[in-house]
């Protein structure tokens, strides 16, 4: 495999998501699918943060108008995010999950998928030490009630409504999964992108823009499919994915665990009135997390599995299941930007 690649995947490796090495170099074979020779040499150019295309020529000791095409070309693929302003564009480097990968939607290949279906497991156990995750759950919004400490940011209505511009996406984990004949058959388009980045999206041809109505029947439509609903984990997010625990690559390792609920920033976590409860076994089928389990006639929830996404509360007829508050120690305070969120993960990580 060309050195170049073994120095793209260590400065991806030193972005907030991390890009781990691995015994097999299966992270080098993605990288060579994805990047040719040039595009890789010129990614090592880059950084997280938006810089003009003489900042990057300047690195690579290459004229302006040499490497622009390039840029422009490797932004089009989703491997660099470029930024299009009327006083001039900017480049920046993508880390490879949330954002390189999420980009290549319609670019998946069967070699791709299961190459990447090979990788993750070793990326998604590098994220789980960070006690600041990329993504955090959020209840639906059936399953909140009046005795709950609840802020804005935790209310998915809020989230959707106080947005500018949204655009709904195809969700690529649920994509990959139908392309190597293992779909689930729930609902594809399911990624809400805000703002910004729903401008980037339409300008690379992935989804379609829609109205807060249109997305909030799309949230209302997952959560009876038993959908998670995990924005970015800011005050402000950029996007709100609607996941599945059998094909999104993140709640499937997540739920591998044996203490999910120690992984996830989430506020709440549900219980069971033992009164109340009639055994239908509702709540444990739809559970992402395996955290519920009726045994002799009644529910009972493992705190240390419950993530807090209400959905069993949403399918139980009989009022016995509800959402509480998690203990003050353990609440979670979202930094108010993405950029914070990041930020912090790379102190966690210990990158400066």
């Amino acid at each position: 495999m060309e050195t170049v690649y073994k120095d793209l995947a260590r400065h991806l490796d030193n972005t907030p998501g991390g890009f781990p090495a691995t015994e097999s170099g299966v992270e080098l074979r993605i990288l060579s699918q994805l990047f040719t020779p040039d595009e890789a040499e010129l990614a090592l150019c880059l950084v997280m943060m938006p810089e003009p295309v003489e900042a990057v020529a300047k690195r690579a000791q290459k004229s302006a108008q040499g490497i622009l095409p390039t840029l422009k070309e490797m932004g089009e693929k989703g491997l660099i995010l470029h930024i299009k302003k009327s006083n001039g564009d900017t480049f920046m480097l993508l880390q490879f999950v949330v954002g390189i990968w999420e980009y290549q939607v319609n670019r998946l290949t069967q070699q791709l998928i299961k190459d990447f279906n090979e990788y993750v497991p070793y990326l998604m156990k590098s994220q789980e030490t960070h006690k600041t995750q990329q993504l955090r759950v959020v209840p639906v919004e059936k399953s909140i009630n009046t005795q709950l400490n609840i802020m804005d940011h935790e209310h998915l209505e809020n989230l959707v409504r106080s947005q500018s511009k949204i655009l709904v996406a195809p969700c690529i984990c649920r994509r990959e999964h139908t392309m190597v004949g293992k779909g689930c058959g729930k609902m594809e388009e399911a990624c809400l992108i805000f703002g910004g980045g729903a401008y980037i999206y339409e300008s690379r041809g992935i989804g379609r823009t829609i109205t807060a109505d249109e997305a909030m029947d799309i949230v209302r439509k997952g959560a009876a499919q038993g959908l998670v609903a995990q924005p970015s984990n800011s005050v402000k997010p950029m996007n709100i994915c609607l996941c599945c625990d059998c094909c999104c690559q993140i709640l499937s390792n997540i739920k591998k665990n044996p203490a999910p609920a120690r992984i996830v920033n989430s506020n709440f976590q549900a219980e069971v009135d033992p009164d109340l409860c009639t055994g239908c076994q509702a709540c444990e089928e739809i559970c992402p997390m395996d955290a519920v389990a009726v045994t002799d006639g009644l529910a009972d929830v493992d705190q240390e599995r419950c993530i807090g996404c209400g959905l069993c509360v949403t399918v139980c007829e009989f009022d016995a299941v509800s959402l509480a508050d998690k203990k003050e120690m353990e609440r979670w305070e979202p930094p108010r930007t993405l950029v914070d969120t990041y930020m912090r993960i790379a102190q966690e990580k210990g990158l400066f």
